[in-house]
């Protein structure tokens, strides 16, 4: 690991926004302001309120966390990715922005059932993540029906999903999970939403991915709900 990660590491650590799981296999593992604390069942307790909770998987660099948290200062906003420098870019700026209703959780989004509560999620954002094209991959697809089955334990009943994505073969795939998974409803889908007026505000914020490669994708989006 190069110095400037590992020294973004160490100041992750130090973030009052950043929630860091040192451990995959053990999700008690997991240090805020320096002290192992457990995240089930906890996130309003952190917020101090009990507005409706927002996730960014795969987020990155958190910018729909951050942009989203911005938008809607009545709702709390939490990125969870796996790479801690991206999410160190992120946390800083929602702290320069004063954001206190946006945190971060690094961890794998595999294990991610383990910290969140039943009914404790309102909505999530999937923005850009890893479309895993080979179709032995297919389960690590974060719309696959697996991850659909971790969702349920925490989302509430009739909370939404949003996919953003450039990848035809995650948009075509999320569209058929949809149709063929029983208690779940497909309410929009849109294979180019830039070739019209967006049907929603949230849906300008682009991610430093959609930045660099927009000219040369389309970009799909699907919401549904569980």
């Amino acid at each position: 690991m190069s110095r400037q990660k590992l020294k973004k590491f160490a100041e992750l650590r130090t973030f009052p926004n950043v929630f860091d799981n040192l451990d995959a296999h053990d999700p008690k593992n997991t240090v805020w302001n320096g002290e192992i604390v457990e995240t089930k069942g906890q996130w309003h307790k952190f917020f101090k309120n009990n507005n409706p909770i927002t996730l960014e998987l795969a987020c990155g660099r958190g910018e729909y966390a951050v942009a989203l948290g911005e938008m809607f200062p009545e709702r709390n906003f939490i990125g969870i990715d796996i790479k801690g420098a991206r999410i160190h870019q992120g946390a800083r700026a929602a702290l320069e922005k004063e954001l206190t209703n946006v945190a971060f959780l690094r961890t794998r989004i595999e294990q991610i059932e383990h910290f969140f509560d039943k009914d404790e999620v309102a909505e999530i954002w999937i923005t850009f993540p890893d479309p895993f094209l080979r179709e032995s991959k297919a389960n690590r697809r974060l719309t696959s029906e697996p991850f659909l089955q971790r969702y349920r334990q925490f989302l509430q009943s009739g909370g939404l999903i949003h996919l953003k994505t450039d990848s035809p073969d995650l948009y075509e795939f999320t569209l058929e999970t949809c149709q063929n998974t029983e208690g779940v409803e497909l309410l929009f889908s849109d294979s180019d939403i830039h070739a019209k007026s967006l049907i929603m505000s949230e849906l300008a914020v682009k991610t430093y991915y959609e930045k660099a490669n927009i000219a040369r994708s389309t970009i799909k989006y699907i919401r549904f709900k569980i």
